[in-house]
Parts: C-alpha cells; sequence; structure tokens
C-alpha cells in the first residue's frame, strides 16, 4: 500500500490457486463477474483491509509472533462498508473529463491518470482491465488507516490472517479513530505498534480499483509509481509473504517511473528531479536496514532483556543522529524530518522493510532477463511458486547479482 499507498517512507480472487498455493490473476476476471457477485465478493476481498503484506522467512533465531485472527465481526463490517461506500461511489473517469462541473485542475489530473494507465497496459505489460478507470470523491487524508505490529525485541511483525490476501502484517481501518484504538490495545499488551494513514490499495483484482482524492493530486512521478505498484499487485500476489509481495511491486513502479519519465513528454527536470529524490530515499532506507541489522543482532544475543532494551535504546539514538548528519549536509532530507520526529521502534523499521527489503534482488531478476517485463513477471512467478525457503534463496542470489 503499494504506500501512494505509503504507509512507509513514499515522499522524504475464486482464484486460480495451483498446488503450489500462487494465485494467478486473471485480468479480466472482475468484469466477468456478475455485479450482485462482485459485491458479495468484494465483501470478502475487503476483509483484507489493504493489499499490502506478509512476512518473511525468520532471519534471526527468535520464534515468530503468533498470527490473529482478523475475523472479529465488527472489525469485518467496518471493512466491508469502508470498501463498498468506496466502490459505489466512484464515477467513469471519462463522465468526469466530460463534466462541465469537473474543476479544470481534477480534469487534468484525471487525463494524466489515463495517460498512465494506458503506458502501464502498452509498455509495462501491466493488467488491462478497469482498474484506475473511474475515480472516487473521499473526504478524508487517507482511505485507511493501517495498525502494525511488533514485538518490542523483535523485528518479526505480528500477523493477521484474512481470507484471499492469508496472513498479512496490518490491520487496516477505514476510520482513524478505529485504527488507534486498537493500537492502543496492541500497545497494551507491550508491543511495538504503529498507526500509518494510506492513500491507496488493492483489491488484487476482484474490484476495479479506482482513483481515489487522497492520491489523484500528487506529483506526476509520485502518481506514476503509485499506479504501477497497485496494477503489479495483480500481476502476482503470494498470501503470506508480504515482504516478496510489496518488494516485487516497489520494483515494478521503480522500474516503470523510470520509463514514464524517460519516454513521455515530460520536461527532462522531472526525470532529473525524481532520481535525486529517489536517490534520497535510498539513502533514508539504507539507513533504517543498518538499524534493522543492528537490532536484529542485538536481539538475538544470548543477554538479558535489559541490556537488549539498552542496545535499541542506543541503536535508536544512533539513528536519529545519522539522519541529523545527512540533513545537515543537504536540506533536501528534511522532507523526512517528520518521520523521524515521531517515537519510533520495530514496527517503524519493519514496515519500512517490507517494502524495500527485496527491491535489489527483482532489479537483479529484471536485469537478467535483459529488461524484458513479460519474461521478468514470469520468473517472478516461478520465484512465487517456490516454497519460502527456496525462494528465499533465490531471491538472495538475485540480489548479488544487481
Amino acid at each position: 500500500m503499494g504506500g501512494g499507498k505509503r504507509a512507509h517512507l513514499g515522499s522524504g480472487r475464486p482464484v486460480a490457486v495451483d498446488y503450489r498455493g500462487v494465485r494467478r490473476v486473471d485480468p479480466g476476471r472482475s468484469h466477468r463477474l456478475q455485479p450482485i457477485a462482485r459485491i458479495a465478493f468484494g465483501v470478502w476481498v475487503a476483509l483484507s483491509g489493504a493489499a499490502a503484506t506478509a512476512d518473511r522467512p525468520p532471519t534471526e533465531a527468535l520464534a515468530k509472533p503468533a498470527a490473529r485472527s482478523g475475523y472479529e465481526p465488527a472489525y469485518l463490517w467496518q471493512s466491508a462498508r469502508g470498501h463498498l461506500s468506496i466502490w459505489w461511489s466512484a464515477r467513469p473517469v471519462d463522465e468526469l473529463i466530460g463534466d462541465p462541473g469537473t474543476r479544470p485542475a481534477l480534469k487534468q489530473r484525471l487525463e494524466l491518470a489515463k495517460k498512465l494507465r494506458r503506458f502501464a497496459v502498452d509498455a509495462l505489460a501491466l493488467p488491462d482491465n478497469g482498474s484506475f478507470t473511474r475515480f472516487a470523491q473521499i473526504d478524508r487524508p487517507h482511505v485507511v488507516w493501517n495498525v502494525q505490529a511488533a514485538p518490542e525485541l523483535s523485528l518479526e511483525p505480528v500477523r493477521w490472517c484474512f481470507p484471499v490476501a492469508g496472513c498479512v502484517a496490518y490491520r487496516g481501518y477505514y476510520n482513524e479513530a478505529e485504527a488507534e484504538a486498537y493500537a492502543a490495545r496492541l500497545r497494551a499488551e507491550g508491543l511495538d505498534v504503529q498507526v500509518a494513514g494510506v492513500s491507496a490499495y488493492s483489491t488484487l483484482g476482484w474490484f476495479a480499483d479506482p482513483l481515489l482524492s487522497t492520491f489523484i493530486e500528487q506529483p506526476e512521478p509520485e502518481l506514476a509509481q503509485l499506479i504501477f505498484h497497485e496494477l503489479a499487485h495483480q500481476v502476482v500476489w503470494v498470501p503470506g509473504d508480504t515482504r516478496f509481495n510489496e518488494s516485487f511491486a516497489t520494483a515494478v513502479e521503480r522500474i516503470g517511473v523510470e520509463r514514464w519519465l524517460t519516454h513521455s513528454a515530460a520536461d527532462p527536470s522531472v526525470l532529473a528531479d525524481w532520481l535525486a529524490r529517489r536517490e534520497r530515499r535510498e539513502r533514508i532506507v539504507s539507513l533504517l536496514s543498518e538499524t534493522a541489522g543492528r537490532l536484529r543482532a542485538i536481539y538475538s544475543q544470548s543477554i538479558s532483556d535489559e541490556q537488549k532494551r539498552e542496545g535499541r535504546r542506543q541503536a535508536f539514538a544512533d539513528l536519529r543522529a545519522a539522519f541529523a548528519t545527512l540533513r545537515e549536509a543537504n536540506p533536501a532530507f528534511s522532507a523526512w524530518e517528520r518521520w523521524f520526529a515521531q517515537p519510533l521502534g520495530n514496527a517503524h523499521l519493519m514496515s519500512v522493510g517490507l517494502y524495500h527489503d527485496l527491491v535489489p534482488a527483482f532489479l537483479g531478476l529484471y536485469r537478467a532477463e535483459r529488461g524484458n517485463l513479460p519474461r521478468f513477471y514470469e520468473a517472478v512467478r516461478a520465484l512465487a511458486a517456490l516454497p519460502p525457503e527456496a525462494r528465499a534463496a533465490r531471491l538472495a542470489a538475485a540480489a548479488r547479482m544487481e
């Protein structure tokens, strides 16, 4: 969620299931379903909150938190009600563009989104269906708020299990107060918790995901990467492996935006500015990854919990100091100042890692396929079909090629 569906560092499906458990999306599926069946299944899909998650094979000698059920009636009701209210309110983009009452600025953004959608199909081999052909106005800053959690002394995410998406590393709420209330319950259990606003999510092809007012005004490169990211989730989705799913979509968005800005009629300065922002973002992600690695080493040591807590405190203090050094050297890093100003914990590092940890591996795989996106997608599907341990080994090998 794709953030865009950026609960992470944004700026500064009946599914065909084979015996290996890989859910492959038929691009025309949602448009062949009868309306009532689509609505009924939409309720089922909405239980997943926002497609953006799962976990990876353990990298430390610590037990994962037990997976939790996401089937509480009140939670299911808010998920279904929230998703369907958006779906029903969406209007066709072409209708809005032709409506004299539509604001000129919104018309321009919708025209840009149409071009990006066409480019995604023609140049990126992404699914050609009804996704992003409708627009919904939402009178709030985020479409959902995701609750993510991790134990105090571990970077393994707490997971919630839902239909379709499998066990994922977040719970999505359409109401911020409800998200905060649930987060408070988790904190009372002693967990590290993050509540992050999300501007978009994917229904994995079951619904024609609409453009939303929460992201339509984003700058051109960020709007492009969000659309490409969410459509990538319809190419392949592995239930229960968020890190794989989100890192793959992040790699696709990166490839797609660079192609769009290189080959479209965009001002060359737009590409230069985006590349500079990407370089800064990658520096921040690298800083967070280094801190995560340091914390994993601390948490896996045979020392007392209090010693681990002291090591954790020092690691986060050093992280803030390193960010301050970056900001002093280049004021453009101030775009992340608000993120670093919040109380940081394991959940924050874990949430960023879900979107970025495996990106180098996917880019290595893309280059191994000589930049041929259809072959790249087939290679990713082949990886998705492997057992988790074998998949992790292949991704590690691909990362070494990057």
